[in-house]
């Protein structure tokens, strides 16, 4: 009865995306969304920083940046460059394990041995950030049907910075800023350019995604109600959705009802979550 219940789960969750994928394509393209609201795309998904295979290799290199691991051993390897040693790489993952990343990579072509050390075949890399948007692109993309972009900038618009990720689903934009960095090194400043930029857009939607599995009632919910007190006389709740996802009602906020989440357990289910959370919250 269990293999049959979920057997029947897979069929509905296949179908449920088929029908999103089609809904999508009957819906306005996200370029097109993006003009009514006044917004038009000036750049987007620059390459200089990307490091991802060649495309026979992508499909197995999207399913090992799910694992939070590979993620912190890609970004050390990037922080330890040009010549990297094994032990530099190996915070988060046992020495075999790590050993493992190392064979894989050099195995699709993205290290290349050099003695005991390594290094990384295209470089020099300055961060993780553009390959950690491309790999949240791809999720919206691959998991959810979605129209998706990452690393947009906008021409003529008074609020700066990039938007790290714009995504249409169901006829709604989702824009999500994805950081890369730890929360010790997360500031007051780029809580308040997430709020200003959102409210810029005015999207249905807007998340604002840690790559870290530390709790964020620690630092980072605590500077959102901070930049709530300071922009409202009535200040929003951060309320608790999940674990480590909070979400912050649209009302009051005069703008797009928004989330805070981190990789905790899995970066997909937690998307999954938020997706679920708003667009059941919205009926």
């Amino acid at each position: 009865m269990v293999t049959d219940e979920a057997h029947e789960i897979s069929i509905l969750r296949e179908e449920i995306k088929r029908l999103r994928g089609c809904l999508n394509r009957l819906t306005p393209s996200l370029s097109v969304m993006l003009r009514r609201r006044g917004f038009n795309i000036y750049k987007k998904e620059p390459p200089a920083d990307l490091i991802v295979p060649d495309k026979q290799f992508i499909d197995g290199y999207y399913e090992m940046l799910k694992k939070y691991s590979f993620r912190i051993f890609l970004r050390d390897v990037i922080k330890h460059q040009p010549l990297v040693a094994l032990a530099q790489v190996t915070r988060y993952a046992t020495k075999e394990v790590t050993t493992e990343y190392v064979q894989y990579l050099v195995n699709i072509g993205m290290l290349i041995p050099e003695g005991e050390n390594f290094r990384l075949q295209r470089g020099p890399i300055k961060s993780f950030g553009s390959t950690l948007e491309w790999f949240v692109s791809e999720i919206f993309c691959r998991e959810f049907s979605a129209e998706t972009i990452w690393g947009v900038k906008m021409k003529h618009r008074t609020v700066g910075g990039d938007y790290d990720l714009l995504s249409r689903i169901e006829g709604a934009i989702i824009c999500m800023e994805i950081k890369s960095s730890p929360p010790r090194q997360i500031y007051q400043n780029e809580i308040a350019s997430f709020f200003e930029r959102t409210h810029d857009l005015m999207p249905e939607m807007a998340i604002f995604f840690m790559d870290t599995e530390l709790r964020m009632k620690d630092k980072i919910v605590p500077m959102f109600e901070e930049e709530l007190r300071n922009r409202y006389q009535d200040t929003p709740e951060v309320r608790r959705v999940d674990r480590e996802l909070f979400e912050i009602s649209a009302q009051g906020t005069h703008g797009p009802k928004k989330f805070i989440m981190n990789a905790k357990d899995s970066v997909v289910a937690n998307i999954e979550k938020v997706l679920e959370s708003h667009f059941r919250g919205r009926a």
